[in-house]
């Protein structure tokens, strides 16, 4: 079966990186006038997928001669990576840069740039274009590997620059990559998706599904053990339908089969699954494997059938609820996670009381729970029976304790037991104790030295909360 082609060409990626050596020059040449070098800062939101973009984009303003710097007033180049899954991301974006302004206007040399999901909308765009006159530069998904070019157009004519993403999304390989961290990773396996569940943004804003192809994932993955990364996450808005867009035979399970084959200590997490592909080859490569970690995140959303219909989500929970079991089957130690969306059009209290039953059949590790917020544009926004935010909250609020009861019920199973745990470094909230998570994510407290940081160490778990792991480092 012949390949089909989704990449962007060669030619254009040269292209790139020429303006990437122009825009370097124009830099080295400021900073022989000035004494000073321009830095960028570069302000992520929203998911792992936008982490994933914002290391690229970083990775360009560094080879284009930019220091890169951690606070916006140090900056002569603003990069915002905005999300569009909730109106409050939106909302945040547009203050933050609202509060750029006064720094652009201390600084006239200053490059606002915003780019990622929210500016896709056209609605955004024009509402950018017309209220926030100091944002130089507008590009959204599709156009992530333009940014040298579109970067260049502007110091060159000085005009305001809004870029339409391409009809044709594409996948670009070959772009520099900065990465923040030296021991985890992103990769991104695929970007768009076809599934266009009712309540999400995600297909209109990233396009369709477009798959990397299977040589390109499995060779980053091996430069990155090579340097010494420990945890890589595969990333995909469902990586289950990994290759399919490409016409060839493999899936997202050969593709871990493959990247299970290099030789190192390091662990592969992946997400997301959609329930309607989650195989059970899938699962079973996972059983068998040396490095592909022992969690799976799989979005249920909701307990009730009607409303899993409503959704468009194309699986019911005595689907979902195999696939659970199947996973148990094959990897007991398995830790299963999921999404779980309140207050969705329509769902009646009996609906809701569904999910509660459901959390207390899967009886999750641990849940990321969302309130159903509208999105414009898509069918869940338009439908009638819309629930009111008191009684959205209200659910969660309940929601929330029948899952914090089954969290902690799981986390207590762990005391006495020696775990696997990938040392972060210090933790944040307290300056004398280490953290780092488990296989399947969890987080751990511990007493340990600078030196574990970004290593695989062996924790006795001595006690546990909710939300958190404690024990002892074990030589």
């Amino acid at each position: 079966m012949a390949e089909k082609n989704n990449t962007i060409s060669v030619e254009e990626i040269e292209k790139q990186n020429k303006y990437m050596e122009l825009i370097r020059k124009e830099n080295d040449l400021f900073e022989a006038e000035n004494g000073v070098r321009r830095r960028a800062f570069i302000l992520t939101l929203g998911c792992q997928q936008n982490e994933a973009d914002s290391e690229k984009l970083s990775g360009m303003a560094s080879k284009m001669g930019y220091d890169i710097v951690y606070e916006p007033d140090e900056a002569s180049l603003i990069i915002v990576n905005t999300c569009a899954i909730r109106e409050h991301a939106e909302q945040r974006a547009l203050s933050l840069v609202g509060q750029y302004k006064h720094i652009k206007a201390r600084n006239p040399d200053l490059k606002i740039v915003m780019c990622g999901c929210m500016v896709v909308q056209e609605h955004r765009i024009q509402d950018i274009k017309m209220k926030y006159p100091y944002v130089d530069i507008l590009f959204g998904t599709s156009s992530l590997h333009r940014f040298p070019s579109l970067l260049y157009e502007k110091m060159e004519k000085g005009k305001r620059i809004f870029y339409r993403d391409e009809k044709e999304y594409a996948v670009a390989e070959g772009l520099p990559i900065r990465r923040e961290n030296r021991f985890k990773a992103w990769v991104s396996v695929m970007y768009g998706c076809n599934n266009f569940c009712s309540y999400c943004i995600v297909p209109y804003v990233r396009g369709r599904e477009r798959s990397r192809k299977m040589e390109e994932v499995v060779k980053e993955i091996r430069e990155l053990v090579n340097s010494g990364y420990k945890d890589i996450t595969l990333l995909g808005q469902n990586v289950n339908s990994y290759g399919k867009d490409l016409g060839l035979s493999y899936d997202f399970a050969d593709l871990l089969f493959e990247i299970d084959k290099i030789d190192g200590d390091y662990l592969i997490h992946f997400m997301t699954s959609h329930p309607k592909d989650a195989s059970k080859k899938l699962i079973d490569v996972m059983s068998v494997s040396k490095h592909i970690a022992r969690h799976f995140h799989l979005p249920m959303q909701a307990g009730s059938d009607r409303v899993l219909k409503v959704m468009n989500r194309r699986y019911d929970f005595e689907k979902y609820m195999g696939i659970v079991e199947y996973i148990r089957e094959k990897m007991p130690e398995c830790v299963i996670t999921s999404d779980i969306i309140v207050g969705f059009p329509s769902e009646s209290d009996d609906e809701f009381e569904m999910t509660l039953d459901a959390l207390k059949k899967v009886r999750f590790d641990m849940i990321y729970s969302f309130i159903y917020s509208p999105r414009k544009g898509t069918p869940a926004a338009e439908m009638e029976e819309q629930i009111s935010t008191d009684e959205k909250k209200r659910r969660m609020d309940k929601l929330l304790k029948v899952q914090n009861e089954i969290s902690l019920e799981h986390n207590k199973e762990m005391v006495g037991k020696t775990v696997r745990v990938l040392c972060d470094g210090l933790s944040k909230n307290n300056d004398s104790v280490y953290s780092g998570r488990t296989e399947g994510g969890k987080i751990v407290f511990f007493d340990g030295e600078l030196c574990d940081t970004g290593r695989f160490l062996n924790i006795k778990i001595e006690r546990a909360d909710t939300f958190a792991l404690y024990g002892n480092k074990i030589d």
